[in-house]
């Protein structure tokens, strides 16, 4: 299956909009059309900020020549390491637990053992079955132009069910924070050491490079693109054409009636550091709380689920755990609330 770069509507966008969302959800923070924007959302409940998703996968790409060796960085451009033959194995990993999230079973299997008591001490067994049922949900990728994280979805393609893709789009958005150029070993290992005691969030890579802040902003973007596609998938008549007249893969080629039936993921292929800000930007962690959070390992696959009072999703405690990430009610954002002299720290 090809890369696909284009969606099946193509967005002309001039003037900035937000809107105020749930507490565990972000808002708007992409550039809109005014107008169209404000249609689609009459529509659509105010908690509902992904409507008609069953689920976000984040999954870190496998391990790299660079993750092995930094010093791979020195002759080979960061947006060209390739995985390892273990990063390969992650990414197949990963791979089958996206299969098994869209694969929902229903159904149960009963099984009762008799013995009767004879003379011969024959034992009988009964078994009663009722029908399982399996139902395969639909999945839509999103995935950086890095090469560790494109040959990560190479090996997730190969446990997936190809009827169950509904598309593949490449978004720079959620590429790895950028370093700089060809990169100096001794020179990066200065840079990061300067960031420990700097703060990841601000702090700068010299030379062209991105501090965390910069990589927030883009992440940011590209949720409020998944909030419009998903957006106009609500509003999907079930058609299936592109402005430029030919078929095009994107959320929007899975008629509602279908979607409903079987749920849709979406499925986000990035690095570590982006899927930190990814999720520091989706549930409104502070940059304290960021700060004190840490990269999920390679291949890991983190799932957000639909949030059990409704309106939203959640952060599995395996995970949130894992990353280093606070409660959702112990979130500074709240605390501040009542303890006012929280505004007063600078450290973390």
């Amino acid at each position: 299956m090809e890369l696909s770069t284009s969606f099946l509507k193509q967005y002309h966008t001039t003037t900035p909009t937000t809107t105020t969302a749930a507490s565990n959800d972000p808002d708007v923070h992409d550039d809109v059309d005014n107008n169209n924007n404000n249609t689609i959302l009459s529509s659509i409940k105010r908690r509902d900020t992904l409507p008609g998703i069953q689920r976000i996968i984040l999954i870190r790409h496998g391990e790299s020549l660079g993750n092995v060796d930094e010093r791979a960085y020195v002759t080979t451009a960061d947006w060209r390491i390739p995985l390892t033959t273990r990063g390969r194995e992650q990414a197949r990993t990963a791979g089958r637990k996206v299969a098994s999230n869209l694969a929902c079973c229903s159904g149960d299997q009963q099984q009762q053992q008799q013995n009767d008591d004879d003379d011969e001490m024959i034992t009988t067994t009964r078994m009663t079955t009722t029908t399982t049922t399996t139902t395969t949900g639909k999945v839509f990728f999103y995935v950086s132009p890095y090469l560790r994280t494109r040959q990560t979805l190479r090996e997730i393609l190969r446990e997936v069910d190809h009827e169950c893709i509904v598309g593949i789009r490449e978004d720079p958005r959620i590429a790895e924070q950028q370093f700089g150029n060809f990169q100096s070993h001794n020179l990066i290992q200065d840079n990061k050491a300067q960031r420990s005691d700097f703060g990841r969030f601000f702090y700068r890579f010299p030379d062209g490079g991105e501090s965390g802040f910069d990589v927030y902003n883009r992440v940011s973007g590209f949720i409020g693109t998944m909030q419009r596609d998903s957006w106009s998938q609500t509003n999907n008549d079930g058609s299936s054409s592109s402005s430029s007249g030919g078929a095009s893969s994107s959320l929007s080629s899975c008629s509602k009636e279908e979607e409903d039936e079987e749920g849709m993921t979406i499925c986000v292929i990035t690095h570590g550091l982006a899927m930190r800000l990814f999720l520091m930007r989706w549930f409104q962690y502070t940059v304290h709380e960021f700060e004190r959070s840490y990269n999920p390992t390679n291949g890991r696959v983190v799932v957000l689920e639909p949030a059990s009072g409704g309106g939203g999703f959640e952060l599995s405690e395996a995970d949130r755990i894992a990353m280093g990430l606070p409660l959702y009610g112990e979130q500074e954002r709240f605390r501040l609330m009542d303890d006012h002299d929280l505004l007063d720290e600078s450290d973390w």
